[in-house]
């Protein structure tokens, strides 16, 4: 019996040496951000550095840059939210702001970086970056890579064919309304958003085999459902089309034209494939660059870069699935364009929204684009109270003189 307590002894004593040594390697190693992404205390930081946690492309900015004035004018004090005056300032910290940034008639009148992050972090854009793929796709139509958004995904994507997505027109897939199964429940550990990340990171499978297994519940273009999947296939469709990674079509079709000031990089799963359907990691100022070609009808300086009847379908709901407000064909209040939403009320203005609280909002009566990156927790019952902070920062700033 002694023996045995010995051996017991010696074997517990072994394996603690060895938890604690698998412990540290796995501390020290890439995996840990990884881990730790969405940890309250390390989510600021993780978000303005996604190169460390994913593999990625580079997206490289051209030599001309579209520059910004400076025109410092204050933020508003308060805003009107659910009947009552709320104080901005407050609403700030409490949604975790990690930068704000407001651009009003190509001038930059606010830039506030907070939590460690400063003008050269690349903040990840979560779902924005769907709405920079809609820009990418309305190009490609007009260089004539994809003949028609009518086309099903399946032409164009040969692995698409036995999936949900074979029949799916492209334009439904670019509404959210392709009728695919895909549950986005974050909260949800074997939700297939959460599935397809850690299959993708864990095992190395391919994110289009994810896609692949997927299959439709409904009909598409009839009712407007998020699933992030949309995005991905699409993501598939512009890869295949044109023959170039979505990186490099985005350097060389829109962030070298746009005039961005700096590089930017697009998180791609084990095999290279960029992650289509989120994490763009870019600048405060170049997302305001892109809200600011949007502002512009899709032109810098009178140069076309997005077409500009692509910007003008891509910010107005036509089908009344998509349509703003209490709606029984949409899972969401706010309407729906090519990747963009068009909150209640409509002033004209649309954003770009990703989980955590991240966007890019565009005001054109007030010649506003707002770009707020955020680690908020509660960001899914924050959307409302946000744009309603928007709404009067835009007007502030416009009516506002300067400093």
């Amino acid at each position: 019996m002694r023996r045995f307590f010995k051996f017991f002894g010696w074997s517990f004593g072994i394996l603690a040496v060895l938890l604690l040594a698998a412990f540290i390697w796995l501390r020290n190693s890439p995996y840990w951000a990884g881990i730790t992404l969405f940890a309250e205390a390390h989510r600021a930081e993780n978000f303005r550095t996604m190169d460390r946690i994913f593999p990625y492309r580079e997206v490289p900015r051209g030599a001309d840059i579209w520059a910004f004035t400076t025109d410092p004018r204050p933020l508003p004090g308060t805003y009107d939210f659910g009947g009552e005056a709320r104080d901005l300032a407050a609403f700030l910290d409490r949604t975790e702001t990690t930068g704000l940034l407001v651009v009003h008639a190509g001038a930059i009148t606010h830039e506030d970086y907070r939590m460690g992050a400063d003008e050269a972090s690349l903040f990840t854009s979560w779902s924005v970056a769907k709405s920079v793929l809609s820009a990418l796709i309305g190009i490609a139509v007009e260089e004539g890579h994809i003949a028609s958004i009518r086309d099903p995904i399946g032409r164009y994507v040969p692995g698409l064919a036995g999936s949900g997505y074979a029949e799916v027109p492209i334009e439904d897939a670019l509404t959210m309304s392709s009728g695919v199964d895909f549950n986005e429940d974050y909260d949800d550990p074997r939700s297939d958003i959460n599935m397809l990340f850690f299959r993708a990171m864990a095992f190395g499978t391919p994110i289009e085999d994810s896609i692949a297994a997927l299959q439709s519940i409904r009909g598409p273009g009839e009712f407007n459902a998020y699933v992030s999947s949309d995005t991905m296939a699409l993501g598939l469709v512009l890869a295949a089309a044109t023959g170039e990674s979505v990186a490099d079509y985005l350097s060389s079709r829109l962030w070298a034209p746009m005039g961005a000031e700096a590089d930017a990089t697009w998180s791609t799963d084990r095999t290279g494939r960029e992650i289509a359907l989120c994490c763009l990691n870019a600048t405060l100022r170049d997302y305001a660059r892109f809200g600011r070609l949007f502002l512009d009808g899709g032109a810098r300086d009178g140069v076309q870069i997005v077409p500009a009847d692509w910007v003008a379908a891509s910010v107005t709901p036509e089908a009344e699935h998509l349509q703003p407000g209490d709606n029984p064909a949409s899972d969401w209040t706010f309407g729906y364009g090519y990747k963009w939403w068009i909150p209640e009320d409509p002033q004209g203005d649309f954003t770009a929204i990703g989980v955590w609280g991240q966007y890019v909002y565009v005001h054109p009566e007030h010649d506003v684009v707002i770009v707020k990156t955020s680690s908020d927790p509660l960001f899914d019952d924050n959307d409302h109270e946000t744009v309603a902070a928007f709404r009067a920062i835009a007007a502030a700033v416009a009516e506002a003189p300067a400093d």
